[in-house]
Parts: C-alpha cells; structure tokens; sequence
C-alpha cells in the first residue's frame, strides 16, 4: 500500500478504516486525556516561526518572571491526577530552567502522580542527571523535511535533536517526537518522518495542527485540513502500529477528535484544561470520544474528582483551590445559562 499517493488521492476514509482497525487491534479501546505542564513562557532562542513565545522574547525585560511558580506546577500535576489525565511532557522554552531545578521538578511530579514524566525542554547533554523520575525524552521537531525545519526552527539542528534522543535510548529512556502539521509541508515529506520514527526508534509521536498565533509569519495561515490531519496520522498508524500517537486539538476543532482517533490516535492533548472543564466544549470532547467507539480514561466533567485527592504540601494548596474554583466557575456559568 503506497500511502502517501493514498493521502495525495483523496483516499483517506480507506486509511482511516485500516487504521482503526490496526489501533484496536495493538491499542485495544482506551483514549487517554494528555496534558502538557508548561514550565515558563520564556525562551532564549525565540525564534521558532509558528511559536507564541517567538512573538513573547523581546516584550520579557525579566525572563525569570515569565517562569511558573513550583507551586503552581505541583498543584496543575495534582489535579492531573485527581481527574485521570496524563502528564503529557513537561516543556518550557530554553534557559528558563537549570537540569538541576528541571530534575527536582520533575521528581516531585514523581512523587504527585506515581507516574515518571517525560521531558520536553529542548535540546540537553545533560540526561544523565535524570533517574527513574523520567521515562522519556521529548524532541520537538515539528517539520521533518530538513530544508524546511531549517527554515521554521533555525535554532533547533535535527541533527542535535537526534543526537539528544539517541542519547536518550542509550541511558534506557524512551524517545518521542512532536510534529506540527499547516507549516508548509507536503504528503511527501512523510517520508523524511517516517525514516526518523524508524531509523532513530521513536517510541511516541505528538500531532499538532498549526494553531495561528498573533505577531507571527502565520498569523494568518490556516489551520490544516481535518482530512489532511486525519489521513497522515492513519498512515503513520498503518506504518507503524505500535506506535504510540497523541493529538492536539483547539476548542475551535473539536470536530477533529473523533476522526484523530479513528485514524490512530490513542491519547488526545492541547486543551486549556482548567479553562474548558466542565463546560459545553468539554462535554462536546467527552462526546466526541464516545462517538468514535472509544472509553475515555479520566474525566473533563466530573466535578465531584476535583475534590478527590491529597494536598503534597501546604504551600500548594492555595494554588489547587485556585484551579478547582476556576472550574467551578465554569460550572456556575453553565448554570446561568
């Protein structure tokens, strides 16, 4: 089966039904909710063409008032496990962070959810100051024709980015990859992603969709196609079917997450999590998932599992009632309407 000319011939709905059926097949019929942990809004290099904190770098006098409180992360890693999700990554631009504060964080998230984290902080030479409080390394490669990723990430060399993830299997980690498709890529250039998937022994690849960002030379692209979306993840899946595949989504593409799934995706990201739960985007997620034939793992409705959980330290709780009185908000809001 020649994918890529199914991609470019409009045959995606066959590829989508090869892909479902190889994902229940390998994957059974769980969907797990992923949340990425952001860690700073700064970043010293700033010049990825799509990225927000591209467009952030020379409006921040103070790059260490741009990073989050600890506080604030712990309790974020909390409520993550109080509803069921999972960490996604942890991920924060470059120089906003040490490998020593990022390997405390990390081992407390640890300790918060039982589950080791995996990174997603640019790339380092320094993974073996981590242990057993990581299970894997994250490159963000977002475009993998070469010329290309040059163009859009001239800062982040593919090559450093391999050398980091081979790095990474050498010292037992597992390696992932994220990937962003509306950047000016083809069908053509999966090859270049599939050979890295092979060739380097990507164990998890993030999807996303270009999510057009203000002051940047996106601003006024568009978002990929649901069906463009939806044929390279069946592909990859049909490629690769034991590959672990997540993808993002916005609330403005929610409608994207039922095909995402039946093209191969077992786990779904990008949401503002304390923004949209409990609301009507939030339940249209859930349904969304249902409809694809699937069981959620965790909740983005349950208000009761807000509520259900440990405090890891004093100094966290402020920051937990925080996110749990957004959502309750939320549900206050709902209740007017």
């Amino acid at each position: 089966m020649n994918l890529i000319r199914k991609i470019k011939s409009f045959q995606t709905i066959e590829l989508i039904n090869k892909a479902n059926e190889i994902t229940l097949k390998e994957h059974g019929n769980k969907i797990s909710l992923e949340r990425a942990i952001f860690l700073s809004w700064w970043c010293e290099k700033g010049d990825c063409a799509f990225c927000y904190m591209s467009s952030q770098k020379s409006k921040i006098r103070e790059p260490a008032k741009a990073r989050r409180s600890e506080e604030s992360i712990f309790a974020e890693a909390e409520l993550t496990k109080r509803l069921g999700w999972n960490v996604e990554f942890l991920s924060g631009g470059y120089g906003a962070f040490t490998t020593p504060e990022i390997k405390n964080i990390c081992e407390s998230i640890h300790k918060i959810t039982g589950k080791p984290v995996w990174l997603n902080v640019g790339i380092t030479k320094d993974l073996d100051a981590y242990g057993e409080e990581i299970a894997g390394v994250t490159g963000a490669v977002e475009v993998a024709n070469p010329e290309l990723h040059d163009k859009i990430c001239p800062s982040k060399s593919l090559d450093d980015i391999v050398e980091m993830l081979e790095l990474a299997g050498d010292l037992g980690f597992e390696k992932a990859i994220t990937i962003i498709l509306g950047l000016g890529e083809t069908p053509d250039d999966l090859k270049y992603l599939w050979d890295m998937i092979q060739t380097v022994g990507i164990n998890r690849v993030t999807f996303y969709s270009l999510n057009p960002h203000k002051d940047t030379i996106y601003e006024n692209e568009p978002q990929p196609a649901s069906l463009y979306y939806a044929g390279v993840v069946a592909a990859t899946r049909i490629k690769f079917p034991k590959l672990k595949i997540i993808t993002g989504t916005w609330t403005d593409n929610l409608a994207n997450i039922g095909p995402l799934i039946l093209a191969g995706a077992t786990g779904i990201t990008k949401f503002p999590l304390f923004k949209m739960f409990g609301t009507g985007y939030a339940k249209r997620a859930e349904n969304e998932v249902l409809w694809a034939g699937r069981e959620l793992e965790g909740t983005f409705t349950d208000f009761c599992m807000l509520k259900t959980g440990k405090i890891p330290d004093p100094k966290v709780e402020p920051f937990i009632k925080r996110y749990i009185d957004q959502c309750l908000n939320n549900k206050s809001e709902q209740d007017k309407g």
